[in-house]
């Protein structure tokens, strides 16, 4: 345990599976203070399991709640007197075409993938401004870097969430806080698993390789919270690709199909691989 760990409070969204667990147990594993949270509570506290109230807290919470988002961050300065890192975790992903998609998936999309951090980011800078010092750190997508056929609302929601981070980390740095946003190709999680039934999500599976949650908590863990760049993207090779496209829109026509056929063909061999 090093003397940042002992020292250093984080409050963490989205923490009952995938990549907020993985972060959530390094970080414990390391001897950070952490206030644990997630919308499904219950199984949180199985996650969490036995632990020491000195260094461990969980809490519900849905990060479309700012009442709650106040408890959960009050809460943390009663325990701990600081709030060191806030990583905004949680989010939703729901396939489909977009103009056949119920209306309300476009909110729930918008309102916590990218409101939610956004109330999260507001209410903790608060705090990090007055002490001077904290570290805010943003999990987006490369679906936030370039877009995503099939995935239109969430890549709406993240390249929402990445521009936000993006400007407030500009406002906040001369306060002595940082920003950083995440984005991460498909990783290899449950919601990553849900887009197998879902044809029209092919853009997804048309790199060589998902990342594994490792890959992330790497980023985060001994990239983000020691180097605090303003973007980190996973990994380097799409998301130089990612970013061309972004640039050069016209180049999402020339190499869309290709790789929406290569991502079909990944997704199906995956699909039927998983029904053996």
């Amino acid at each position: 345990m090093n003397k940042q760990a002992r020292t250093s409070v984080a409050v963490l969204t989205g923490c009952a599976g995938g990549i907020g667990a993985g972060i959530a147990g390094t970080l414990r594993q390391r001897g950070y203070r952490l206030m644990l949270t997630d919308i499904d509570e219950p199984l949180l506290g199985k996650l969490v399991g036995d632990h020491d109230p000195q260094t461990i807290a969980f809490s519900g919470l849905d990060v479309r709640d700012e009442h709650v988002w106040r408890q959960v961050l009050t809460e943390t300065l009663s325990r701990w007197g600081q709030l060191d890192y806030l990583i905004n975790i949680a989010g939703y992903l729901k396939p489909g075409q977009f103009h056949v998609c119920p209306t309300n998936e476009i909110n729930k999309h918008m309102e916590i993938n990218a409101i939610g951090a956004m109330l999260g980011t507001r209410l903790a800078a608060e705090i990090m401004v007055n002490q001077e010092h904290g570290h805010i750190i943003n999990i987006a997508s490369l679906a936030g870097v370039v877009p995503a056929p099939g995935l239109a609302f969430y890549s709406a929601s993240k390249f929402a969430l990445r521009g936000f981070s993006l400007a407030v980390a500009q406002e906040l740095r001369p306060h002595g806080v940082a920003v950083t946003v995440v984005c991460p190709d498909a990783v290899q999680t449950p919601m990553l698993d849900l887009q197998l039934d879902y044809p029209e999500a092919a853009l997804t599976f048309s790199g060589p390789n998902a990342l594994t949650v490792g890959d992330v908590v790497h980023a985060v863990v001994d990239r983000a919270m020691i180097g605090k760049p303003v973007e980190i993207i996973l990994p380097f090779s799409r998301g130089l690709l990612a970013k061309g496209v972004s640039a050069l829109p016209w180049l999402s026509t020339l190499l869309g199909n290709r790789m929406r056929r290569k991502g079909l063909a990944r997704l199906n061999k995956l699909a039927a691989k998983r029904k053996k």
